[in-house]
């Protein structure tokens, strides 16, 4: 792994979260993802399962947690199932965990090598009444493939037919979505390093440059920093390209006068980041640019100070509505007559922010979170207004991530990178 060792202290107390609510004398799995085929033999990047990295730290395909708090023998309590290493996977892939480095980063003691899984699963099941299956249940999943998690389950429950199933989602929806102080910092660290990608394409960007050659800057100053890769597809968006709000071809040139929407962020240790700015191609805003620009900037300073324990999230952007509507009406692009005449279902500031405000952020860039739950202290989220007008060839965007603390406004995780119209015209032309 690219990222630093993680305190194992931070996997013990999740495993303890989670047991805490399960039934008694109940059993809960989780696989690890499947490395993906391209054709012949390759293969997309691994990527871990985010439930099972949650609950162990372990960080490579083919593994299995199990968690069986009530088990009579207590070193089947918690147990690793792993992919067993030796000499030859050593020299062709790299050497896979061994069973003293899987507990250094797990705290994991009982570990076996996955060819026992089987045997060793039938003791534990012939010991427990229920089982908790791990079903991705969130609420923008479309998943068409069969997952390793899909196949586990189709084969203990074809093998287990009496047991009862519980769902582990819920459990983990509401536990993941509540940062610790170390998940806080490292989303943090992923913050910083998207602070550093985005202060070079400050210094480079220049009329004639094209979006992917941007997108290639970001990409070397995250990967100088520890980072994979992209948490997400990055969106590079000069001029009208900004109005399609899944933008992600980047391969167009960016013109004199036109603005980018850069919608990009960092992942670190499998943690996301999720930055937007916009930002002018010829180093300035003109007029016109920089009013729809301090509007979404408002809107955003205004919607942060909403996001406090006890905020519902439906009513949040309800309220956010009404910002926007009236600095619509102020840029002259809505008049009172929209508002009055509007569809309660598809409000008149929808023609020009289509979008929701804020998502839940953390090991998914779309993290987990129960959206009918009042919003409570350690979630993060971002906050991501914007204005989109074809008509005027441009499109504007601005997202911070943030945290809610229990007092008080949230504290900002971007709070140092530059987003004031001034600071980044200031920048770009101190070349």
């Amino acid at each position: 792994m690219k990222y630093n060792p993680i305190n194992k202290s931070l996997f013990i107390q999740n495993r303890k979260n989670f047991t805490a609510k399960i039934q008694p004398n109940s059993l809960a799995v989780f696989n690890s993802n499947d490395i993906y085929p391209i054709s012949a033999d390759s293969t997309l990047p691994f990527e871990q399962q985010r439930d099972i990295f949650y609950l162990s730290g372990v960080d490579q395909e083919e593994s299995i947690l199990v968690l069986f708090p009530d088990c009579p023998k207590e070193k089947h309590r918690e147990i690793l199932f792993l992919k067993e290493t030796n000499d030859h996977i050593a020299i062709w892939e790299g050497e896979k965990l061994t069973k003293e480095a899987a507990f250094e980063v797990s705290g994991i003691k009982t570990v076996y090598w996955l060819k026992d899984m089987e045997k060793i699963m039938f003791e534990l099941m012939t010991q427990c009444d229920t089982v908790y299956i791990n079903t991705n249940e969130h609420y923008r999943a479309n998943v068409e493939v069969e997952t390793r998690e899909d196949r586990f389950t189709k084969w203990l429950k074809n093998k287990y037919p009496a047991h009862s199933v519980a769902k582990s989602a819920p459990i983990l929806q509401r536990l993941r979505s509540v940062k610790s102080q170390i998940e806080i910092d490292l989303i943090q660290h992923a913050c910083d390093i998207t602070e550093k990608g985005f202060r070079r394409v400050l210094n480079f960007v220049k009329p004639n440059v094209w979006e992917y050659e941007i997108e290639a800057e970001f990409m070397h100053e995250f990967l100088r920093n520890r980072s994979k890769k992209f948490a997400y597809t990055p969106i590079i968006a000069s001029g009208n390209n900004a109005n399609v709000l899944h933008y992600i071809e980047n391969n167009q040139q960016c013109k004199a006068g036109d603005l980018i929407l850069l919608d990009v962020g960092a992942e670190y240790a499998n943690y996301s980041s999720d930055m937007t700015r916009t930002i002018p191609v010829s180093g300035k805003f003109t007029k016109r640019q920089k009013e729809v620009y301090n509007a979404v900037n408002r809107v955003k300073n205004e919607a942060t100070k909403m996001l406090v324990p006890g905020t519902d999230w439906a009513e949040y952007h309800v309220e956010v509505g009404k910002l926007m509507t009236s600095e619509l009406i102020g840029l002259k692009l809505l008049d009172k007559a929209d508002v009055k005449n509007e569809d309660p279902d598809w409000p008149a500031y929808k023609k020009y922010f289509m979008h929701g405000t804020s998502h839940h952020m953390g090991l998914d860039t779309h993290d987990y979170g129960i959206l009918t739950e009042p919003m409570q202290a350690n979630m993060v989220f971002t906050v991501e207004p914007g204005i989109y007008i074809p008509a005027e060839g441009f499109g504007i965007r601005l997202e911070d991530d943030v945290v809610i603390k229990k007092t008080g406004e949230p504290f900002n995780l971007m709070r140092n990178i530059p987003i004031e119209a001034e600071e980044i015209e200031d920048i770009m032309n101190s070349k």
